[in-house]
């Protein structure tokens, strides 16, 4: 079968310096990139225009259907813009302040609220945790702290408060800019940071719906309240994050692979995609392989049942950005192809969806077997019924059809889903079905005699609901 099925668990990877080419993005697409992530808490919009420009260009010219993600920051406190890296060691005094300017002693805050949300003896964590200081007192609208765990700051690094900034809102003034960015440009999807309640994900509705828009929101679990929510958060949701780089400081790191697990677990039984993110290769920012545990790791996050897993600054500032992905595809081939990757495909009705396409969801993954089927063909405008089979991750390649190609690229992001844009809508007869069978032989790679299962609508193909499921021998 054709090489672009060598996986099925999808790939997110940052874009940022390493990959910002239409050589680079290539490469990314060729070693198993699936979805591009444009990160706005670092870079301009202008930057990110031109790489969401170059991502699209390099896609449409060679037929590749990927999703870009933006990514918003969220209230998600940073360190200003530094001058130059700061060395900060055990015992150092130091001061945070808003807006401040980097002099000695002092570092530049983002937040105007870190005075009064702090107290002494808070934590502040900086660079996830690397770097952490204890407030000593809070005065003139300043933080006084010293360092308890030093190392090398750099500019726009993350800073944490454990416990605190609650008040922050849930969509900044920042994120309502990139929000309109995303609707103008026709972003695949856009994702929610430090999502404390459902009401989070439903106010970024909102505003994507003002702007005249429908983009599915993923919402990033990194903060305890959501792991708290989690049930609740996911039933909005239309994709989940396991943001474990945030998660593991507001929480602790060891409490980490049990959220991760919990995480996933409702994301599977709601039916709703989740991405696994954070440190996943971070060794290999600097080094050509992974370490030992890195690996184990991502394959894990995969055994776990995640639809997706995500590479940060391993693709966009890292050495060996076209490794990391290569090594990803292979951890994920292996693990695909174990005997450990097995999943209980037990398809739990839910009143919540439509009934008659999650029957034929069921049904067409519970047909696979009995004719050795090679393929699960699905046709579809909007990929709702796609998405379903996607949950119950079959034994064989998902290929979707579509007539929408916005579909095709949404679609990148859901398991063992490989999408084509197809101009078939029509009723399903000998002519069409000697296109489909030429497909499958030319663009697929199946041979005549192969069984699929195909699924769709009637009487038109793909512009209806599905409601029909079709046992169908190639080329007979």
């Amino acid at each position: 079968m054709n090489s672009k099925f060598f996986k099925r668990t999808k790939i997110v990877a940052t874009i940022g310096p390493a990959v910002d080419s239409p050589e680079g993005i290539q490469s990314l697409i060729d070693a198993g990139v699936n979805i591009f992530r444009l990160n706005t808490s670092h870079g301009t919009m202008e930057d990110h225009l031109e790489k969401f420009k170059t991502i699209r260009s390099v896609c449409e010219k060679n037929d590749s259907y990927c999703a870009i993600m933006i990514d918003l920051q969220g209230p998600k406190i940073r360190v200003g813009n530094l001058d130059s890296e700061i060395n900060l060691n055990n015992g150092d005094k130091v001061i945070f302040a808003h807006n401040a300017k980097q002099n000695e002693g002092i570092i530049p805050v983002d937040y105007e609220g870190i005075a009064s949300d702090v107290e002494k003896g808070s934590r502040i964590l900086l660079d996830d945790g690397k770097i952490q200081a204890v407030v000593d007192e809070v005065k003139d609208n300043k933080v006084f702290a010293t360092i308890t765990n030093g190392g090398i700051l750099k500019s726009r690094k993350g800073l944490n408060i454990p416990g605190s900034t609650n008040s922050l809102d849930a969509v900044t003034k920042k994120d309502i800019e990139y929000i309109k960015f995303a609707v103008e440009n026709k972003a695949d999807y856009i994702a929610l940071s430090f999502v404390r309640q459902k009401e989070d994900v439903l106010l970024a509705k909102k505003y994507i719906n003002d702007f005249g828009a429908d983009i599915p929101v993923i919402a990033k679990m990194e903060k305890p309240q959501a792991i708290e929510n989690i049930e609740s958060i996911v039933s909005v949701a239309d994709c989940v994050m396991v943001a474990r780089g945030d998660l593991g400081i507001e929480l602790s790191p060891v409490e980490v692979p049990i959220c991760q697990k919990k995480i996933i677990e409702e994301c599977n039984k709601q039916k709703k995609p989740v991405i696994v993110a954070t440190q996943m290769l971070e060794s290999m920012i600097e080094e050509p392989i992974p370490t030992r545990a890195e690996s184990s790791d991502v394959a894990n996050a995969i055994l776990d049942g995640a639809d997706a897993v995500m590479l940060s600054a391993e693709t966009s500032v890292g050495k060996f950005a076209i490794k990391a992905v290569e090594t990803m595809t292979q951890i994920a081939h292996t693990v695909e192809n174990s005997k450990f990757y097995r999943f209980d495909n037990d398809f739990k009705i839910s009143e919540e969806m439509a009934l008659t396409r999650q029957a034929v969801a069921f049904g067409a993954d519970k047909m696979l077997k009995y004719v050795n089927a090679k393929a699960l063909l699905t046709f579809s405008h909007f990929g709702y019924s796609t998405r379903l089979v996607s949950k119950l991750k079959p034994s064989v390649p998902i290929i979707l059809v579509s007539d929408n190609k916005q579909t095709c690229r949404k679609m990148a992001l859901y398991w063992g889903v490989f999408p084509h844009y197809k101009m078939w809508d029509d009723v399903l007869d000998q002519k069409l079905l000697i296109n489909i069978d030429n497909f499958l032989i030319n663009e697929v790679n199946l041979k005549k005699g192969d069984y699929v299962i195909i699924t769709g609508s009637a009487p038109k193909l793909i512009s209806g609901r599905t409601n029909f499921i079709r046992v169908h021998r190639i080329g007979t």
